[in-house]
């Protein structure tokens, strides 16, 4: 089936209303500036991957005296501290937001090349995913606090064998910092390098196609409806960008 397309905001509401996921359970979304990336992470794309323990203890030894609260306690905490700093890591970041992944998939701020390209809208039952990956518990989405379902995923197991034949897994995170909670922020996780959409029979997942002339509308309605770039970065930064594009 072909995937269906989305040049509006009324466009998601009609597609998420047809399709929408028929048990009831959580719903994740992520939206991409080219539909032709695939749903795999930002560690997974590196040419020449360093142990994950390097990274993590690099960004942790310049980031933790910038840390007046909320310093991290574990390394799942580190690396999704580090996802929401453009770090390179196992994670892949979703929102409980349709409306947020569709701010991504138009994102204005994008590099040109890619605001001339269709963008895509993913939508993942986090759920059925992990069935398709066989955790314990049928359907179920753990805490990466919840060491019987995710310590194969830890960093010191990750280091010593990259794969070990483990699928992505969806895991519900802490929200301990402003961007995770603006954005509804959830993780996907990875072993190994098959992306998302590829894992098991593939029922877990689907996409919806933004045309490309069709970005810049749905930009200008999601400004309409009080989504911009201050509300998915509540930061100083956001505000003075707002500002300075305010008197172009």
């Amino acid at each position: 089936m072909a995937d269906k397309k989305i040049k509006c905001v009324a466009d998601l509401i009609k597609n998420l209303n047809v399709d929408k996921v028929q048990n009831g359970g959580a719903v994740w979304y992520r939206g991409h500036a080219d539909s032709s990336w695939k749903l795999e992470s930002a560690y997974e794309r590196l040419k020449k991957p360093p142990k994950e323990t390097s990274l993590v203890n690099e960004f942790r030894q310049n980031a933790n005296y910038l840390l007046d609260k909320h310093t991290p306690k574990t390394d799942f905490d580190w690396l999704i501290l580090m996802q929401h700093y453009g770090v390179p890591t196992r994670l892949l970041d979703w929102s409980e937001s349709p409306l947020v992944a569709l701010y991504f998939a138009v994102d204005p701020g994008e590099a040109k090349l890619n605001r001339k390209k269709e963008g895509a809208l993913w939508v993942l039952d986090p759920g059925k995913l992990n069935t398709n990956t066989n955790v314990k518990r049928d359907s179920y989405i753990p805490a990466f606090e919840e060491g019987d379902y995710m310590s194969d995923f830890e960093t010191i197991k990750f280091d010593m064998q990259n794969s070990a034949g483990l699928m992505p897994i969806a895991a519900i995170a802490t929200r301990n910092n402003p961007r995770i909670q603006a954005q509804l922020g959830a993780f996907t996780i990875s072993r190994s390098k098959t992306p998302i959409e590829e894992v098991g029979d593939r029922s877990h997942v689907r996409k919806y196609i933004i045309p490309a002339d069709s970005k810049s509308v749905i930009a200008e309605e999601l400004k309409l409806l009080g989504l911009g770039r201050f509300q998915i970065f509540p930061e100083l930064a956001s505000i003075g960008q707002k500002i300075r594009g305010s008197y172009r």
